[in-house]
């Protein structure tokens, strides 16, 4: 009898732990859910805090004024950002933590090495997310349910190609193989180089760094110089592109420098010595006289005392972009799963209909793959 009791007992104990674990997963933590949960991964601290810090406050924007319009049939919104500082280990806990927490629909991480470590932990529990500006080509590769706002690293890097063969016969690039954005571009400009037939001795040249290395620059410089290059392709971001800039400039080499979004910022740190023209891809332009970006510029310097970057408008395009699709997909129970909503979201997004204005583009639509397909423009950097 003492046996059989201890047999009951002990699957009675094991059914209720496999009811619970199942309603936890089925339920996604949303039973209490009384607002509908974006979530997201971002570096708020640390070198990268200002793209984390910049789609964070986009995004909260955008809830704002979703919230301030009614929500979604009367439900508010509700938006975290969890602070990875730009490390993918930190990315998937913080991934799980906002899992926990109810969250429904995400923007996914800000960086590319944090968001596929992001991808891969929503992949498994059925999240979509819609990166604002994670470029790795991996990053929308873990599953059907990843997208992103931004240009992808290969449209950007056979953009680039396209455009300096156009205009210029000796092109010099550094770029950053410590850094996946970075080599991501670097790679698929290098493609479209030797589809173009480009890549000879006499007019194209490259050199490299890493972060551990950055900090001057002037053999990378004095090398191109020497190779006669009327132009620099710097694939990565700002901060280090404006390094290169005042030493082009300390050693008299003013050719132009065209870069990709990760330049967007670059005006504020460069100086009276760098005369060069400075470009970049961008798909947001702060000082566009279209009525909708003239709109959000103002309130978000309104809100935080200063322009907005074209990070913080892939935030807000983002939270946007997910409530659209929700409307559309006649979303209307706030305790949806996450599973549950992406289903209703995935064919909406992905099925030739769906088209989104925003300020990081017009008409844009996504692929299955998760790619955002929009048109670029060149900005080139007012020093005035």
């Amino acid at each position: 009898m003492k046996n059989f009791t201890r047999i009951v007992c002990a699957v009675l104990a094991l059914t209720f732990c496999l009811l619970c674990a199942t309603a936890c997963g089925e339920a996604n933590y949303t039973a209490n859910n009384t607002t509908y949960v974006i979530g997201s991964t971002g570096p708020l601290t640390g070198d990268a805090s200002v793209y984390g810090v910049a789609v964070q406050r986009g995004a909260m924007l955008a809830i704002e004024e979703i919230n301030n319009a009614g929500g979604l049939n009367g439900v508010l919104f509700s938006f975290e950002m969890v602070d990875d500082m730009a490390a993918a280990d930190k990315a998937a806990t913080g991934y799980t933590s906002l899992f926990e927490k109810g969250m429904q629909a995400s923007i996914g991480s800000v960086t590319s090495g944090s968001c596929a470590s992001f991808a891969a932990e929503a992949e498994g529990d059925g999240v979509l997310f819609m990166t604002p500006s994670a470029s790795a080509e991996n990053v929308i590769e873990t599953g059907e349910n990843a997208f992103r706002v931004c240009f992808g690293d290969a449209q950007q890097g056979t953009l680039a190609a396209d455009r300096l063969v156009e205009t210029y016969s000796k092109i010099g690039v550094i770029y950053d193989t410590s850094d996946p954005y970075s080599t991501g571009l670097y790679e698929a400009f290098e493609a479209q180089m030797t589809k173009l037939n480009k890549v000879k001795d006499t007019d194209y040249f490259v050199y490299s760094f890493t972060k551990e290395t950055n900090k001057d620059f002037s053999t990378q410089v004095s090398e191109l110089k020497a190779k006669g290059c009327d132009v620099l392709f710097l694939p990565f971001y700002y901060t280090e592109a404006a390094l290169v800039c005042k030493k082009a400039a300390q050693l008299d080499f003013n050719v132009p420098v065209f870069g990709c979004d990760g330049l967007d910022g670059i005006k504020d740190q460069l100086d009276d010595t760098v005369t060069a023209q400075v470009s970049y891809i961008t798909p947001f332009d702060v000082e566009s006289p279209d009525a909708d970006i003239k709109a959000f510029v103002d309130a978000f310097e309104k809100k935080y005392g200063e322009a907005p970057n074209q990070f913080a408008a892939d935030g807000y395009d983002a939270v946007m972009i997910l409530y659209e699709a929700m409307k559309a997909a006649g979303v209307n129970d706030v305790k949806i799963s996450a599973a549950d909503l992406a289903d209703l979201l995935r064919p909406v997004l992905t099925g030739g209909t769906f088209k989104y204005d925003g300020l990081t583009g017009k008409g844009m639509t996504w692929t299955v793959e998760g790619s955002c397909e929009k048109d670029p423009q060149v900005v080139i950097v007012d020093r005035d």
